[in-house]
């Protein structure tokens, strides 16, 4: 499959491959242009989303599952309907704690994402 689907209105999740992240962790990109990206993110009970940082302002939903996050000097437990706002270059991550989903936006696009997709 290909997943460059860039600019398209259109994007069905089930034509998407996923790609295997982190153990434990897969991604998949759904729609995105240069200016937005929108990331599913499927986790297992006990994996981890390492502390990192990047150039993107970045807004998670919470979308199934129990987490850990670490955003900055903070850290709390977050579950489904929650959501986190983390600014571009402050330190984030997380740790599942209850099998769950991630919604990820990201502005502007990650274009390191791109690179990866299979």
């Amino acid at each position: 499959m290909n997943n460059n689907h860039k600019d398209q209105p259109w994007i069905f999740n089930q034509a998407i491959e996923a790609e295997q992240t982190a153990p434990g962790v897969s991604r998949k990109v759904l729609a995105y242009c240069d200016a937005l990206m929108c990331v599913e993110n499927h986790f297992e009970t006990g994996a981890a989303g390492a502390l990192h940082h990047h150039p993107h302002t970045q807004i998670t939903y919470v979308a199934e599952g129990r987490f850990r996050f670490t955003i900055g000097d903070e850290t709390h437990e977050v579950t489904k309907g929650d959501a986190l706002l983390k600014q571009n270059a402050v330190i984030h991550g997380c740790e599942c704690l209850e099998k769950g989903v991630l919604i990820d936006f990201f502005t502007p696009l990650r274009q390191d994402f791109l690179s990866k997709l299979p």
